[in-house]
């Protein structure tokens, strides 16, 4: 009795000080909201800010909005749904919430601008670190501040122009890849999945020294290439870890909800494959690597050069193998698309290529230079609307590092700047700002190359590279390989059918943009 007496004893005198405690703290957290509502409010003020259309009143239903997303992507109607979204909210910026935090969507070609370059330093890249560090760890797309700086200063030599104008080593693979369609004798094929093999084989060549040799199967009587450990199985785990990866970005903080045996186990072979390439270059001595490197350049063996680190060697190569083979594969994959729906264009590229570089009774292969490629207009032209309809990054995403503004999408018809508080997500879409009736035309959503006979000064309105200090570096190592490809292709093969009638297609939005099912086509002699 006595114990239980002393707890009474205390509770009595404690309860006044905790109530007073509590009193006090929700007036000091009621009074520091009210600080910080009256600063953000002056601070709009001073800066003509107003608050840009809301979509989703409730935070929660951030949750409902996020599975509804998730199930467009699985089907390959992503740009369905967030185009109906941008209608809905009738403008070209809008805010969502996902619990506490904001989320600030926009194709405004000048909130681009200004995330990626005129406020460069007040937006960073968040929670893409935490999105695909499982996979790509530290790499150059991972990294934010020195981090970054290092990564882009050890990969900027690897992307000068000797090593762009690499279109001698892709002919042995454009010769395998031929004989695929070869021994298809004008039949349907899905050229998509040839391409997504030809750029790893020729991505595997150009970074790890050898090429995995992918396209050599027994169908066109070749042996297949040498099994090691992380070999079988890479191409399907690289996709698929992608996918998730994806599927993280898009949910933003919800992204540890995405997460299980088989996204561990595919980045486990991912790893193991780049593993293989990664252990056999740290194997050479100093004097073994240049003479391995006298033969030829290898990304790889020069970086090794500058760091014998194991991880940020394997981080390194798996960042650049993801842009270097998927974007490639699908700006080729979507050209074929759209050249096989439109044979005139397909048959004035072809008398620009013949003129150029020859025909398939005489293919000029020591005409077709870095140089003359950038000389061919409308195959410019070509791609070019290409990467307008089909960006290889369609969407993207930054944070906000400090209390900032955004110069468009306030007040009722969008035109004044909006406050960005500290925290703020901001996911940009070069998809639709690529499609935007005000700056191509009425017709934008329609493949027509010749509109680039005129369009001049776009500026920020046409980023297929990414803009600002993080332009892509690989732009150019891109556009040559497609380039060549075409041109050989139209050389090899003057004959393309459609053989899909889907139209607009089905997309896969991953890291990087391409076809959902497949592309469909007929190619002869």
């Amino acid at each position: 009795m006595t114990e239980i007496s002393t707890v009474e004893e205390y509770k009595q005198i404690l309860t006044p000080y905790l109530t007073k405690w509590y009193v006090v703290t929700t007036f000091l957290v009621v009074l520091w909201y009210a600080i910080s509502a009256y600063n953000t409010n002056r601070i709009k003020k001073r800066l003509g800010c107003e608050q840009p259309k809301r979509y989703l009143k409730s935070s929660v239903s951030f949750i409902w909005f996020a599975r509804v997303m998730l199930r467009y992507k699985k089907e390959g109607r992503l740009p369905e749904f967030v185009g109906n979204v941008f209608k809905e909210v009738g403008a070209d910026t809008f805010w969502v919430k996902i619990f506490y935090l904001p989320v600030f969507c926009t194709t405004n070609h000048e909130n681009i601008k200004a995330v990626l370059a005129t406020q460069f330093n007040d937006f960073a890249l968040g929670y893409r670190h935490a999105h695909f560090k499982p996979m790509l760890g530290d790499g150059i797309f991972t990294l934010d501040g020195e981090g970054w700086k290092n990564s882009r200063a050890m990969l900027r030599p690897q992307f000068v122009r000797e090593q762009i104008a690499h279109t001698k080593s892709l002919e042995q693979h454009l010769q395998i890849f031929a004989k695929h369609i070869e021994v298809s004798q004008g039949s349907t094929i899905n050229i998509q999945d040839l391409f997504f093999k030809f750029t790893v084989d020729t991505a595997t060549e150009f970074l790890f020294g050898e090429s995995v040799n992918s396209l050599s199967d027994e169908s066109i009587g070749l042996a297949p290439p040498n099994e090691f450990d992380g070999r079988a199985g890479f191409a399907d785990a690289f996709n698929l870890s992608q996918s998730y990866l994806a599927s993280r970005s898009y949910v933003q903080i919800l992204y540890f909800l995405i997460d299980n045996k088989e996204f561990r186990g595919s980045i486990k072979r991912v790893h193991k494959f780049a593993d293989y390439y990664v252990r056999k270059a740290l194997s050479y001595s100093d004097d073994e690597l240049e003479k391995v490197s006298s033969s030829g350049y290898t990304f790889l063996y020069e970086l090794v050069k500058q760091t014998r680190n194991r991880k940020i060697l394997q981080d390194q190569l798996l960042n650049i193998l993801v842009a270097g083979r998927d974007t490639t594969a699908g700006l080729l994959s979507f050209t074929f698309f759209e050249l096989a729906r439109n044979p005139e264009v397909f048959e004035k590229l072809k008398s620009e290529v013949y003129r150029h570089f020859g025909d398939s009774e005489n293919p000029r292969l020591n005409d077709i230079t870095f140089e003359s490629m950038k000389k061919c207009e409308y195959l410019k032209w070509v791609l070019n609307e290409i990467l307008r309809l089909y960006p290889s990054v369609p969407q993207n995403f930054r944070v906000a590092t400090k209390n900032t503004t955004l110069p468009r999408g306030g007040g009722a018809d969008g035109q004044s700047p909006m406050y960005i508080p500290k925290g703020s997500t901001i996911a940009y879409s070069v998809y639709f700002t690529h499609r935007n009736p005000e700056i191509y035309g009425k017709d934008a959503e329609e493949f027509r190359p010749e509109r680039w006979a005129t369009l001049k000064n776009l500026g920020w309105a046409y980023l297929p590279f990414n803009g600002g200090p993080r332009i892509c570096l690989g732009q150019q190592f891109a556009l040559t390989e497609a380039s060549y490809v075409v041109i050989r292709l139209l050389q090899m093969f003057p004959h393309l059918e459609s053989r899909d009638d889907t139209y607009p297609p089905k997309v896969s939005f991953q890291l990087t943009m391409c076809h959902q099912d497949g592309v469909f086509v007929s190619l002869r002699k």
